[in-house]
């Protein structure tokens, strides 16, 4: 069936709306801490580091994009002026002090206004102040166990939950941490290597058994925050989330208190968890 100019307007239109609310909506559900539909973004930043990442990340975009334009009007120039028949007798120049001076001179300065911030960010991710809490968590397979050494040394197993969203990435029991104190998170894997990793932190880290890494984040908004394990771990690999709830203080110590009580009556139990992991 053949479509009038106007209806093949009107379906246009419909379609660049369409993507318009997408894209919107990728940008409103990215600040919750997931992943969205057709997002082209990073996740909105929930830490200062985060914050930090997402700036350099822009800013190497701007850098390679006049690159690339650059690049390109150069080739375009020298396919329209220099080829045979707009330039029939090729020039014979083979030496220009000037350009060699400036295409090694201006690269070099590139890359030292790029080297400079990327130290900084290196320095604030890998510089841990001090911590306001400590977590140990240690990558199982295929789930995560989540211990609390500074108030009470609880610990609690973290499993995939088939009934929640978001798909995949909802658990039965969340990682709880105040908002606005410097989180510590020490990481170990029991079986295999693991990674932590929760992208709206900016944080990522391995957790390797016999060995104990660290990273930090400090949260400085409310709400749910997801992340998987980023190493190839084995079959279930894809099913193995994290899942950080970021609370008032007054919440974190209701739930702290409610913990212990929850988990000293049930300790973590690895053959029942694994089983439970495995259906």
């Amino acid at each position: 069936m053949k479509m009038s100019k106007g209806q093949m307007g009107r379906r246009l239109l419909g379609v660049a709306v369409a993507g318009i609310a997408l894209i919107t909506c990728g940008a409103a559900f990215a600040e919750l801490g997931q992943p969205a539909p057709w997002e082209y973004k990073l996740q909105g930043a929930a830490t200062p580091v985060m914050e930090s990442i997402t700036w350099f990340h822009d800013m190497l975009l701007w850098i390679i994009t006049i690159i690339t334009l650059f690049v390109l009007a150069l080739l375009v120039t020298v396919v329209i002026k220099f080829n045979a028949r707009a330039h029939p007798v090729p020039s014979r120049t083979t030496h220009n002090t000037l350009i060699e001076v400036a295409w090694t001179l201006i690269p070099v300065l590139i890359l030292v206004g790029i080297a400079v911030p990327s130290f900084r960010l290196l320095f604030e991710e890998l510089d841990i102040p001090k911590a306001d809490l400590t977590i140990k968590a240690t990558g199982k397979q295929w789930y995560w166990s989540y211990a609390y050494p500074d108030n009470g040394k609880f610990e609690f197993d973290s499993l995939l939950a088939q009934d929640k969203q978001p798909r995949l990435l909802g658990v039965d029991n969340e990682m709880v941490v105040p908002v606005n104190k410097v989180v510590r998170v020490q990481t170990t894997g029991a079986d295999v290597i693991h990674s932590f990793a929760v992208p709206a932190f900016g944080i990522k880290i391995d957790a390797i058994p016999g060995r104990l890494n660290e990273t930090w984040f400090k949260a400085t908004k409310v709400g749910m925050f997801y992340g998987q394990c980023s190493e190839l771990c084995g079959k279930d690999h894809a099913f193995m989330p994290i899942a950080v709830r970021v609370v008032n203080d007054q919440e974190f110590a209701a739930w702290v208190e409610a913990a212990k009580k929850k988990y000293a009556a049930n300790p973590t139990n690895s053959f029942a968890s694994a089983d439970i992991a495995a259906q």
